[in-house]
């Protein structure tokens, strides 16, 4: 079936999961106020980097007695600072049901070589939360980002748990309700949610992580990147606005500006509603197409940020070869960029829904995929 190509298109067809769609007020005159050229560690520097540290806990509520931190690397490195200084403790329970859980599991159990128990689940699917035995410590994604599987909630986290939660929050934090009391180290990058830049990650610890560090030396060498104490105690500079290494003035200026567009929105909930609105608007789309629908197989544990999809039809040959075709129509007309499933995801799409994309562009694009699937149907069907 040939349909014609539609008549509206988005005005902005930024659907990339990383590095995501910036604020639909940016442009870069609004970082005019960066401390460019300015020491970081003088008292410009060290203000914005406060500012953006104590921006961070209003928004995302988190408890005042947490420790929040700037640390290169992006989210990845948050994430290994966290690893390498805090597990050897205690057994681990490593949960993975995509890539970056998956990479999690293997330098805990390929480099670290803790203890662990493994437990993974397929694309689509979750592992069985409610088999997590919590005197150990437990590591997982709070939202895998190239399967779209998200946990419901964190009502399966034992309050009196006697080990650490360990959670990767990339693409949860600013879109997702996440229970502080529920976790204990959790780590997120600039550049998803917020759409802010690349190459810095925010490490956040509960005083039970502190605890941790400062009570427990690992039997492995720490590079000076990783390194959270200096003789027994918390480095608390880091958590105050003294980074490690060299933080770039303009990504900071960049998320101040994203923090501040955040809140011009109604904060976490205002982003919240903002995701709900962009998901729905996808999960209503498949509903009403029977020839695509949500990787994620349960409702309550589908993604509202990176949304995945598959296709369904039983008249695709190649499925990956079809997906990507679709997603190369899309992105040669301008509607559509950097859609297709990540490299180590089934065959389909991932389409960013966190709150930077307007519900609108997310509106706009959808008939345009419908006319990519026809269109590319079509072409194999001749070509065969």
């Amino acid at each position: 079936m040939a349909i014609s190509q539609p008549a509206t298109r988005p005005a902005n067809p930024r659907f990339s999961s990383g590095p995501c769609a910036k604020p639909p007020t940016f442009d870069l005159t609004k970082l005019a106020d960066a401390a460019l050229g300015r020491s970081h560690r003088a008292a410009i520097g060290k203000d914005k980097l406060k500012a953006a540290i104590e921006g961070t806990r209003e928004i995302l509520g988190i408890p005042a007695d947490y420790k929040i931190g700037i640390v290169p690397a992006s989210d990845t490195g948050a994430m290994e600072m966290a690893l390498w200084s805090l597990l050897g403790d205690r057994k681990v329970e490593m949960l993975a049901w995509e890539s970056f859980g998956a990479g999690w599991v293997t330098d805990v159990v390929k480099q670290l070589k803790v203890e662990a128990e493994v437990k993974t689940a397929d694309y689509g699917k979750i592992v069985d939360l409610a088999s997590v035995d919590f005197a150990n410590d437990v590591v997982f994604t709070w939202n895998g980002t190239t399967s779209g599987v998200k946990v419901p909630n964190g009502d399966w986290i034992a309050d009196d748990r006697q080990g650490l939660t360990i959670c990767d929050a990339t693409s949860a934090a600013f879109a997702m309700d996440l229970p502080w009391d529920k976790l204990d180290v959790t780590t997120f990058s600039w550049q998803k949610v917020l759409g802010g830049e690349a190459a810095h990650g925010m490490l956040i610890l509960s005083p039970r992580a502190v605890e941790r560090l400062e009570s427990y030396t690992p039997a492995w060498p720490l590079p000076k990147i990783f390194r959270l104490t200096k003789a027994g105690k918390l480095i608390d500079g880091i958590f105050t606005g003294a980074t490690i290494n060299t933080p770039s003035m303009l990504a900071v200026e960049d998320y101040l500006f994203a923090l501040d567009w955040a809140r011009s929105v109604g904060g976490l909930k205002g982003l919240i509603a903002l995701a709900e609105a962009n998901a729905d608007a996808v999960h209503a789309f498949c509903n009403q197409n029977d020839w695509i629908e949500n990787l994620a197989e349960d409702a309550a544990t589908r993604s509202n940020t990176s949304v995945c999809l598959k296709f369904t039809d039983a008249k695709i040959a190649d499925g990956a070869g079809f997906a990507k075709a679709v997603a190369k129509r899309l992105e040669a007309e301008n509607i559509a960029l950097d859609i297709g499933a990540y490299r180590d995801a089934p065959a389909g799409l991932r389409i960013w829904c966190g709150g930077t994309v307007e519900t609108s562009d997310i509106e706009a694009m959808l008939p345009w995929l419908e006319w990519a699937y026809h269109a590319e149907l079509a072409a194999q069907t001749e070509a065969a």
